[in-house]
């Protein structure tokens, strides 16, 4: 892997620097930041995101027969990252597109990844589920194939852009007989098909709302029942019985980049920044106790930052992941959790004071930050099930006896 960038996108991430300070102006981040999960954009957000295309900036290392730019994903590592820095996702496509570029038919790569690069169609996750939110080999929400039609019935949970989405990934189980992994199939079920409800399920960060750049701040999650949903054959991802390594693979690839990185190490940033900056943390760059907390925290950021680099190296040779995106998963949320609670101790009271109290640090990052810290240990893959997938695909280790 290669610890540095070349001239080339060191020069590229100077161009999109520059023109992030030219571009982007308080009132499109206040209209971008109510704007629900970056939908429903007003005038001054759509001419930001249609210069961005026109630029090439979006989709960078897709495949240009499917509508992405055919560049390296070094590329699109670097300006992901600086747009997500000011809390802007660009290119994304979240585990739905990658998934689809990994294991659908040519007629599925056509269709569905040039409308997500376009904001045409947008997935939502459809993992877990009452019961087996951590464990998803556990899933019980039933496709019973009738021909060429599969019947849906069950319940997903936690399904965080359901009410905005216009498809929804559903890792569901198409072998009423199964157990465990096998089994499991993915339907890309579009959220207007009969049968399909969307119910929200409200956050701590509802009220007061959490300021932009917040990890895990989002005030709204849902729940999504399916009943007697009927779609065709044609929307399942991979082979029957298959979808337990097709999400997987899903999974593996929406888990590298600047995104889920920065996440994690977000926090880092902002506090160095914070105390360079605040005259009010004078007292706090003196004291050594704080100095050694925050250099400790950064050391282990930069850890965060490697393995995503090794990450990025890996899919842009063409090699396959099989214990890498889970140890990224373990290392950076539990670094993200421990940041929290450490520059809490660091700033004291102060850092309990949410959005809109008087005295609040930078808005109540820190405290809204803290009360969403714990679920990126859960998200995607608990930490504990993380472990599991190194200790044997990465140490070759045995199975964990249940």
């Amino acid at each position: 892997m290669r610890f540095c960038f070349t001239e080339d996108q060191s020069r590229l991430r100077a161009e999109v620097r520059e023109f992030i300070r030219h571009h982007v102006t308080p009132e499109l981040l206040e209209e971008i930041e109510k704007a629900d999960l970056g939908m429903n954009l007003g005038e001054k957000g759509q001419a930001f995101f249609r210069i961005i295309s026109e630029k090439g900036w979006t989709a960078v290392a897709w495949p240009k027969e499917y509508g992405g730019q055919g560049r390296s994903k070094f590329e699109q590592y670097i300006i992901e990252e600086e747009f997500q820095r000011i809390g802007l996702r660009i290119g994304g496509g979240g585990t739905g597109a990658p998934a689809i570029l990994a294991s659908g038919t040519e007629e599925q790569k056509r269709y569905y990844v040039p409308a997500t690069i376009r904001g045409e169609i947008i997935f939502a996750q459809g993992f877990s589920e009452p019961g087996c939110g951590t464990d998803l080999a556990g899933i019980q929400c039933r496709a019973v194939r009738h021909g060429d039609e599969y019947v849906i019935n069950g319940q997903k949970i936690y399904t965080t852009a359901a009410h905005i989405a216009t498809h929804i990934f559903l890792l569901c189980r198409t072998d009423p007989s199964s157990k465990r992994h096998a089994g499991l199939s993915v339907l890309l079920v579009p959220m207007d098909t009969a049968g399909v409800t969307v119910r929200p399920l409200w956050t701590i960060q509802k009220s007061p709302r959490a300021p932009r750049g917040t990890t895990y701040g989002e005030p709204r999650t849902n729940e999504v029942f399916f009943d007697e949903v009927k779609v065709s054959v044609s929307v399942r991802l991979g082979d029957e019985g298959d979808g337990w390594n097709v999400a997987q693979r899903g999974l593996n690839l929406d888990r590298v980049g600047a995104r889920r990185y920065l996440m994690s190490v977000q926090r880092d940033e902002d506090m160095v920044n914070w105390l360079k900056s605040d005259q009010q943390s004078a007292e706090l760059c003196d004291d050594l106790a704080v100095r050694d907390t925050v250099a400790r925290q950064w050391i282990d950021a930069q850890v965060c930052r490697l393995m995503t680099m090794r990450s990025v190296s890996i899919e842009e040779h063409g090699g396959n992941f099989s214990y890498e995106g889970s140890a990224e998963k373990v290392w950076a949320p539990e670094h993200g959790v421990r940041s929290a609670e450490a520059y809490g101790q660091v700033l004291g009271e102060r850092a309990q004071l949410l959005n809109g109290t008087p005295g609040a640090i930078e808005d109540g990052l820190f405290a809204h930050t803290l009360l969403g810290a714990f679920q990126s240990t859960v998200n995607h893959g608990s930490v504990q099930v993380m472990r599991d997938q190194v200790a044997r695909r990465g140490l070759g280790l045995p199975r964990q006896p249940r």
